[in-house]
């Protein structure tokens, strides 16, 4: 009986064991990282490079060494170029975005055609031809798809949360740029970040670990339709009353767009530089008043956002001189059964709903998402070889949105909510390098990051303006799909890098 027993005793004992063994040798391990490798050759603005482009994947690692993700991406390097040899990352935003609208938009070495007059693109074949124009002659390319975007994701018993999240999405980039400069002996190279709306939030933090935590220094960073302080780039948010200042030149170059406004005897620029003095020396003071403001005044301010806007002095009085850049989107048109894009205000949408007060979708985003979309996979599986049954992530993870993360505060810190704002680290990495310099482009017709908070944010935060180049662009959000804007941005971003090589003031 006691011999039984015994035995019984070392079985209950033995099961976690073996418990712990079988789950081990169940689990599936965590294979070494894919690449598809491939050589080609193009003429890039006259130049002929030979290069390589690796799709693949780097595993961002624990302190243990153990992968934690797999962070997929597209570099297009010069075959057998020096270590002086410039290198850029590319990223776009959301967050949320793969790589792909820079990607096949412009820098990349091919490009989706689309209208430039903002027309539909139509249904497949979509055109993708030779991007002859692009960069790659003056630096090599890397394009970054983001954990839950592309091909990325967590690996093991990591999930994609962990990656989700203000700080964490710029902790993940920064140690990928690090590893990726490990991995292929660039330490020492020029360095840039090109990044698009969100990608330029993540920029501005990613500089700052750069420079804090790893003691890499960029050359220059170009950002394009930037957002680093949200308070200008949030119209919706009923008592924002920097909104309604930022979005008024956006609105008056929509507005001058559509033929809703007086064009006589003016140009564009002009009526912008106007609106941008009304913005701020009329609008701001008025809103500042609120009903303190005496009625001469406030007929004054209604009468300009009558002149800049396109709208019905009725609409301006019952909006309380407080013009909401999305609910212009829907009244611009309204006569016509019309809204306007988010992402560019040139595209034209016919709701369903004509009375609703702000437009339920974006006409921009809806006439080419298709096209780009199609002509990247296309791209991928054609050009580059990627045969794999891992789905491309575009849009991303359907629970990335809902889980993340905008608090910078570790998880059970008490906080005040407040605006997103990494300005300021972005003042930081200038002040540990002052050779640093930053590029920002931006769109006439961009309804999601107007151009005039560009401005706005980029000359406060003790950022000098000696430190900042601005260029404005015909076109939306991407600004690129308007041809004659895509060429002049990319002449402006290689004019920008020289001189940042050169080290020019």
């Amino acid at each position: 009986m006691r011999k039984r027993l015994f035995i019984y005793l070392c079985l209950l004992l033995c099961l976690p064991m073996l418990a712990r063994a079988d789950a081990e040798e169940t689990a599936p391990a965590i294979p070494e990282p894919t690449a598809f490798v491939s050589e080609h050759r193009g003429s890039f603005n006259g130049s002929s490079v030979h290069y390589v482009a690796r799709a693949g994947e780097t595993y961002l690692r624990d302190a243990d060494g153990e992968p934690t993700a797999s962070i997929f991406s597209f570099a297009y390097v010069a075959k057998d170029a020096s270590e002086d040899r410039p290198v850029t990352f590319v990223w776009n935003g959301g967050p949320g975005s793969a790589s792909l609208w820079l990607h096949m938009g412009t820098f990349g070495p091919k490009r989706v055609v689309v209208p430039s007059d903002a027309s539909h693109p139509g249904v497949p074949p979509y055109p993708i031809v030779d991007a002859t124009e692009t960069i790659l002659d003056l630096t090599d390319l890397v394009f970054i798809d983001p954990v839950g975007t592309g091909y990325s994701r967590a690996l093991g018993d990591h999930e994609g949360t962990e990656f989700w999240g203000l700080t964490e999405d710029a902790a993940s980039m920064a140690e990928f740029i690090k590893r990726w400069l490990a991995a292929n002996g660039r330490w020492n190279s020029p360095k840039f970040i090109l990044g698009e709306s969100f990608g330029t939030t993540r920029a501005a933090l990613v500089a700052k670990l750069l420079e804090d935590e790893y003691r890499v220094a960029l050359n220059g960073l170009v950002m394009i339709s930037q957002a680093l302080d949200y308070a200008g780039s949030t119209p919706y948010v009923r008592d924002n009353l920097i909104s309604y200042v930022t979005y008024v030149p956006t609105m008056a170059a929509t507005a001058w767009h559509h033929g809703k406004v007086d064009r006589e005897g003016t140009d564009l620029e002009t009526f912008l530089q106007d609106a941008r003095n009304f913005a701020v020396d009329e609008l701001l003071p008025a809103l500042f008043r609120g009903n303190a403001l005496d009625p001469q005044a406030r007929r004054r301010v209604r009468d300009g956002l009558v002149r800049f806007t396109g709208l019905s002095p009725t609409y301006v009085e019952r909006a309380n001189l407080r013009i909401n850049g999305r609910r212009f989107a829907a009244e611009l048109l309204r006569d016509q059964g019309l809204t306007v894009g988010l992402n560019d205000a040139r595209y034209l949408g016919d709701p369903v709903d004509h009375l609703a007060d702000r437009p339920g979708a974006d006409a921009a985003g809806d006439a080419f998402s298709a096209a780009f979309t199609g002509a990247l996979l296309s791209y991928l599986h054609g050009e580059l070889g990627i045969t794999w049954e891992r789905p491309y992530l575009s849009p991303a993870d359907p629970e990335l949105s809902k889980h993340w993360n905008w608090s910078r505060k570790a998880p059970g810190d008490t906080w005040e909510p407040a605006w997103v704002n990494t300005a300021h680290d972005l003042a930081r990495a200038l002040e540990a390098n002052p050779a640093l310099r930053v590029f920002v482009a931006g769109g006439y017709h961009d309804l999601v990051t107007p151009f005039f908070d560009a401005e706005f944010t980029l000359r406060r935060h003790g950022i000098g303006a000696e430190r900042v180049d601005f260029r404005f662009y015909h076109g939306g959000h991407m600004m690129y799909v308007h041809e004659p804007s895509r060429q002049a941005l990319l002449g402006d971003v290689r004019s920008f890098m020289n001189g940042a090589l050169r080290g020019a003031p």
